[in-house]
């Protein structure tokens, strides 16, 4: 049975940074697809980053408020966890955040969508204040 579990969060002022961490155990996910969602209050759960398969290729999301540049994704292998390190936080990354797992590849640009992955962690929320 697959379990993820997140870490990490917490409050943080505007400007400072968090590592969130996601521990995976029943499967090994050094091939896997490991995304990355958050969810704000009244608003749906949105895509945030990815890292694929055994490509290890990496995305971001591209869309207003980015993430890009200020956030990174990575894969510790050796400790079958996913990491989500996130610097110059805003007030408006403030989510609750979640892992999520999809086994092996997912085709195409289908990892943005939470539909794709099978398993989910339980959340870890993150704070940002201005």
């Amino acid at each position: 049975q697959v379990h993820l579990v997140e870490s990490g969060g917490g409050l943080v002022q505007a400007g400072g940074s968090l590592r969130l961490s996601c521990a995976a155990s029943g499967r090994t996910i050094s091939t896997d697809t490991m995304g990355w969602f958050r969810q704000a209050p009244g608003k749906e759960r949105e895509f945030v980053a990815a890292i694929i398969g055994k490509s290890s290729s990496i995305y971001y999301s591209d869309y207003t408020d980015s993430v890009k540049g200020r956030f990174t994704i990575s894969r510790d292998n050796a400790k079958n966890t996913v990491h989500l390190q996130m610097n110059s936080l805003k007030p408006e990354d403030t989510a609750d955040y979640f892992c999520a797992l999809s086994p092996g590849n997912i085709a195409g640009s289908g990892y943005y969508r939470p539909g794709a992955y099978s398993y989910w962690g339980q959340g870890t929320q993150v704070t940002v204040s201005s």
